[in-house]
């Protein structure tokens, strides 16, 4: 007789962690925001009425590095989002008693990943 149980759990992809996402587009929010700081925050900031004084000390140590940031925040942000598409994607199969990532946690994820890809263009566009 043939053991057909083995085959069907080697098949099987394991859920993709909340973790790994939402590290990664913490760390992409963050190159983002280092990125941003030169040019794009200052006159979002301003507009809304808000101080800016406090971003000169973030630009002037980005500024140096501007371009490794660019890369890398594109890089973990896009991780970000493909491992935030594999929970989503698994959560579709999920049944009532399955281990799914929480809907609250996707949420929170794809708002982090939707601002850091605006200060990303925005931190690109305004230099």
């Amino acid at each position: 007789m043939t053991d057909f149980s083995s085959v069907d759990e080697r098949q099987r992809t394991p859920p993709p962690k909340a973790s790994a996402s939402a590290i990664l587009t913490f760390a992409g929010l963050g190159a983002a925001f280092g990125v941003a700081a030169c040019c794009a925050l200052p006159l979002l900031l301003i507009s809304l009425g808000l101080s800016t004084a406090w971003l000169g000390g973030i630009a002037s140590v980005a500024a140096p590095i501007r371009a490794l940031l660019l890369v890398f925040a594109a890089l973990a942000l896009a991780g970000g989002a493909i491992l935030l598409w594999r929970q989503q994607r698994h959560a579709t199969k999920c049944g009532p008693n399955g281990v799914c990532t929480p809907l609250a946690v996707r949420v929170v994820t794809l708002v982090g990943l939707l601002i850091g890809v605006m200060l990303l263009i925005a931190g690109y566009l305004y230099v």
